[in-house]
């Protein structure tokens, strides 16, 4: 799997920022363009320690789920999202798309980083392991609308 913390693989993903628009088509889910930018925003802002939604540590969750976030399995499309990171109020596809431009900036800046907290739901990542599951869910919902 692909890291942000990989010069192409973050540049890709910028790129494909750059290409995306309100004319793109989504292919599934209901989430808005402005809501798909905004709630790709919350994983950044864990990893970033700007927030931890309230979240607590779940032995199940790790159990489950933990590896799937940075396996080389790309997520599947209609994933359930978690109760705290759905959006359903409107948001402005510019300005969402200016903030997680600029986490994204902010978080590839980190990728020498070797002492990160641990995630509030899923205990302890490695910088490799947060770089991929940041690159594994943008990618997810760029796909998600055609980009």
């Amino acid at each position: 799997m692909k890291s942000i913390f990989e010069a192409d693989s973050y540049k890709e993903i910028r790129d494909r920022l750059n290409n995306l628009s309100e004319n793109s088509k989504r292919e599934w889910g209901k989430m808005s363009h402005g809501q798909m930018l905004h709630h790709c925003q919350g994983p950044l802002n864990i990893m970033l320690e700007k927030t931890d939604y309230g979240m607590k540590p779940n032995w199940f969750v790790k159990l489950f789920f933990k590896k799937m976030m940075y396996n080389d399995k790309p997520f599947g499309k209609n994933m359930p999202t978690a109760k705290f990171l759905k959006e359903s109020a409107p948001k402005d596809f510019k300005q969402e798309k200016a903030t997680i431009e600029s986490l994204l900036e902010e978080a590839n800046a980190q990728r020498d980083k070797t002492d990160w907290k641990p995630h509030p739901g899923f205990g302890y990542y490695t910088a490799q392991q947060w770089g991929k599951i940041q690159y594994k869910h943008l990618d997810h919902h760029l796909r998600q609308f055609g980009v």
